[in-house]
């Protein structure tokens, strides 16, 4: 495995998920679920906003065909205030460039960005190659002004960067449902996450806030 490039360089990746209690992303028969009420959506906001970037799966735009936007107006402000777009960058991790121009994704007020082996031009503002590693395509994104990018899924985008020890920090919004089905946040596969990750001490909380309506908030900070 590759080392991680040094925070200098690369951006600090927070993993952001609404899951079922069982962990699911999605209903057994698959497509985009549903989860999350109101607090959920003012915590994705923040996230959002704290943000230069999000980082999606193909399998998960295909899913909703669009991205999650800031709709706080007080948050919108701050972003102007600060000098950033009103809405974080939007970076697409695709091996295949199956996409359609008639997707709400494409008339989104943002700027879409694509990580790939070859260029799209059309819809997409700016590509970057897929190069071999995480890493690399990390410090790619930081060399282009990315220095916090909040990863919105799936489950093998998310694994991928698990695996390549590249995910800092999680916001795991914890929903009082269960679903059932294959769909968990991570894929349910035999292969093993490196021995870093899943040794004691390797997470440390952050927090936990109570959403309402029975949602809870979980923060954990990855520790190097």
């Amino acid at each position: 495995m590759t080392p991680p490039l040094s925070t200098s360089q690369c951006p600090t990746v927070r993993l952001v998920l609404a899951i079922s209690l069982d962990g699911r992303l999605a209903p057994p028969q698959g497509g985009a679920a549903q989860l999350g009420g109101a607090g959920d959506r003012r915590a994705l906001e923040q996230a959002l906003a704290w943000a230069d970037a999000c980082l999606i799966g193909a399998g998960t735009l295909r899913a909703h065909q669009c991205t999650c936007l800031i709709r706080n107006p007080q948050l919108l402000e701050q972003r102007l205030q600060e000098g950033r777009p009103q809405q974080p960058a939007a970076v697409v991790v695709s091996r295949s460039l199956g996409f359609s121009r008639t997707w709400q994704f494409f008339d989104q007020p943002l700027q879409r960005w694509l990580l790939a082996p070859a260029p799209m031009h059309q819809g997409f503002d700016r590509w970057f190659p897929l190069a071999p590693t995480w890493p690399e395509r990390l410090q790619a994104l930081g060399a282009a002004g990315i220095q916090r990018l909040v990863l919105l899924g799936g489950a093998q985008l998310t694994a991928d960067l698990l695996a390549a020890d590249c995910v800092d920090a999680l916001q795991l919004t914890v929903v009082p449902q269960l679903l059932g089905g294959p769909f968990s946040w991570l894929p349910l596969t035999d292969s093993s996450l490196p021995a870093c990750l899943v040794q004691p001490g390797a997470w440390q909380s952050d927090g936990v806030e109570d959403l309402g309506h029975g949602e809870w908030l979980l923060r954990y900070q990855r520790i190097r």
